[in-house]
Formats: structure tokens, sequence, C-alpha cells
């Protein structure tokens, strides 16, 4: 399987670590290794007590056991520890999908959760959401996208990067629409646990014995450093998704398990400090976007940190962003990487201080005389739409 350039990971390479200030990330501000050794109550002579071995191949048992007892009690026999949701995802398309088969995939949508299928040689219907409608999902729609032909149903809610989500009611109905047509289900629940002003959703695993939901610490954990997943599924899927793994990554590491355990069980804790800096951030970006109100648009995301903002005046953004990195060593996502060029991914997961000094900075290259925090700033004009070039690798 030969796979294609991945323009979102090749943006990030180039410009995460060269920027001052990140607002194009989609996960919220990482944790040090003191801070989660205070929140969680280990101390380092656990760290030291660790045999740095092999683990086990669905992952240790403590972690696994840690997983199932917050999204599916007492069925840790469901539940596969990865390398990230990232490696799930992975084995599950190499796994489950042939050439030719038909996937439902959203559009926009994270590249991974459908450039895999197309690589394998499945045949893509898109669901889309649409600004226009506040990217609500329509299920209408996905009735006529989802028929007796169709082998998987790729969903991430909430939405990366719209921040789109579903009532529990609406779930349950695309749930039962999938299981009708006997397809499998692959929900990405990455944000399952920021949401606001709304309840977690259930996992789909126990809804249905075809579906299969992957989880992360490196989006409301702010643990991507330890680079851990998970997919919960019926015992019998593991069974196949781990002997791909066989020839892959094998296991995980037990001080990274550890740690993980360790953040499961204090999860209440951590994804509620960085929820209550989410809210205060998302106000912030409100402002911000008012304050542009002529330049820039936005649908205010239901979950997640990060939001799809329309610049209705360019073609393409890539230019902007490329510009905020070099001049402003800001970080910002193009939406080309999610195959809309008009829009950008604007994550607002960072500290307050940085989410606000992210956003004056992008002030300064827009044709506009407000920053969004009172202050003046000197007009830098954008390139016309026809100037606006595509970065090279």
């Amino acid at each position: 399987m030969k796979l294609p350039s991945a323009a979102l990971e090749e943006w990030m390479r180039k410009y995460y670590f060269a920027v001052e200030y990140d607002i194009g990330s989609s996960g919220v501000q990482n944790f040090s290794l003191a801070e989660l050794r205070h929140l969680l109550a280990f101390t380092q002579d656990d760290l030291d007590r660790i045999v740095l071995r092999d683990s086990q191949t669905f992952g240790g048992a403590e972690l696994r056991r840690a997983i199932a007892e917050r999204w599916l009690p007492g069925r840790e026999d469901r539940v596969l520890v990865t390398h990230g949701s990232s490696e799930a995802n992975f084995l599950v398309m190499n796994t489950l999908l042939e050439p030719g088969d038909e996937v439902v995939v959203q559009d926009p949508s994270y590249p991974q959760l459908y450039a895999i299928a197309e690589t394998i040689g499945c045949r893509l219907k898109h669901w889309p959401l649409r600004f226009e409608n506040g990217f609500r999902p329509d299920l209408d729609e996905a009735r006529k996208l989802i028929g007796p032909r169709t082998r998987m149903v790729v969903v991430n809610f909430p939405h990366n990067p719209t921040g789109a989500t579903l009532a529990e009611e609406e779930q349950l109905e695309l749930v039962r629409l999938v299981e009708r047509m006997g397809a499998y289900l692959l929900w990405d629940a990455a944000f399952c646990e920021l949401t606001y002003d709304r309840p977690t959703l259930p996992d789909p695993a126990v809804l249905y014995d075809r579906a299969l939901s992957l989880g992360t610490l490196s989006k409301a954990y702010g643990l991507p450093g330890l680079r851990v997943g998970w997919c919960l599924a019926a015992e019998e899927l593991l069974e196949r998704l781990v002997r791909m793994r066989d020839y892959m990554t094998l296991h995980l590491s037990p001080l990274v398990e550890f740690i993980a355990e360790r953040a499961i069980r204090g999860a209440d804790r951590l994804v509620a400090l960085r929820r209550e800096q989410a809210y205060e951030n998302r106000s912030k970006v409100g402002e911000w976007v008012a304050a542009n109100r002529d330049l820039v648009e936005w649908v205010p995301p239901e979950g997640g940190v990060c939001a799809f903002v329309r610049f209705p005046h360019l073609a393409d953004t890539t230019n902007l962003c490329h510009r905020l990195a070099c001049e402003q060593k800001v970080l910002l996502v193009p939406g080309s990487c999610f195959l809309h060029p008009r829009y950008v991914r604007l994550g607002f997961g960072d500290s307050p201080e940085a989410v606000g000094q992210g956003l004056r900075r992008l002030s300064r290259l827009l044709p506009c005389p407000l920053s969004g925090s009172g202050e003046t700033v000197a007009s830098v004009p954008v390139p016309a739409p026809g100037r606006i070039t595509t970065l090279s690798n």
C-alpha cells in the first residue's frame, strides 16, 4: 500500500516546532510530568519500580481495566491499547476493508479518517458538514448515503475541525441506521469528554456489536507525548486487529502504560481543568471573530478545542498561514489540509495568554484596524487570491 502525502502532518512537521504560539492544533494545553505527579498522586519511587520489559499485545492489564471501567465497565476484553488512536484507525481499516468497499466519510474530516480507506481502494461517499447549516450533521442526508452496499461508516464527534456534535438521540439514530445495513461503524471519540453544554455521548461499542470506538490521551487530556490510544470493540474484532499489529508495533511501553493508567483514573480532574480553560478561550475567539466580522466567519464549536473559521474573501488561506508562521511565529492550519482552502483550523486549547497573543498576531496580517483586543495595529494586506501560492514540502 502506497500512502499519499499527509498534508496536515507535513504542515505540522514544518511549523509546529518553529513557532512561539499555537492556535492551529486540535488538543488542549499539554501537562508536564511534574504536574501529573502532583495531580494524580504518584511519586518518583512509583516510577523507579517499573521494569522496562515487554508489555502485552492488547495492553497492560491495569490500563485495559482502567479504560474499561470508564467506558465499558467489566469488559476489559473489549479494549485494545494502541500507539495513539492513529494506530487503531490504521489497524481497523487495513483489517476490515477491501478494495472496492463503499465507505461513508465526513467532509471535512481529519485526513487519516478517509485517506487510508482511499489508499486501500475503497469507494468513498462524502457526508458533508456545511457551514451554512452550522456544520450540523444532516441525518436525512446520511440515510441517502448509507445503504446495503456500505461496508463502513466513519465519523468523528465532537468533530475535528468544526467542533460539531450530535445529541444522544441523534447518535442512537445513526447507530441504528448503520446497524440495519450490517456495516461497521468506526467512531472517533477523541473529544468525547470535551463538550460545551452537552453531556458526554455513550460509547457506541455498547450499542452495536460492529461498532469500533477510538479514544486517545492526545486531545482532551493534554498528553499527546504519551502516544496512547485505544480501540473499544467486540472481542472477535480485536482478535483480528492484533494479527496485523504482530507485524508492526507489538505493544506499548510499561512506563507509558503506568502513566496512562493513572491519567485515566484521574481523568475527571485533568479534563475539568482543561475544559474550564477551553470555555474561556472559546469566548476569546468569539470576541476576536466579532471584532473582525467583515473578514472572518465562524460557527462556535459544540465540543473540542478547534473551530473551522472561514475567510470569505480569500480563495486559499495557505499563504496567510505561511506568513503567520514565518513573520509572526504563530501556528495556524490552512483549510487546504482538509480540502477546504477558504478555511483555517483555529485551535484554542492552549493557555488563555497564548491564545490571546496568537489572535493578536493574526490580526496584524488582516486588512482591518481592530485586533480583537482593543488595540490598533498596522494593516498588512493579505495577497490577493490570484497571488496565493501553495507551499512545497
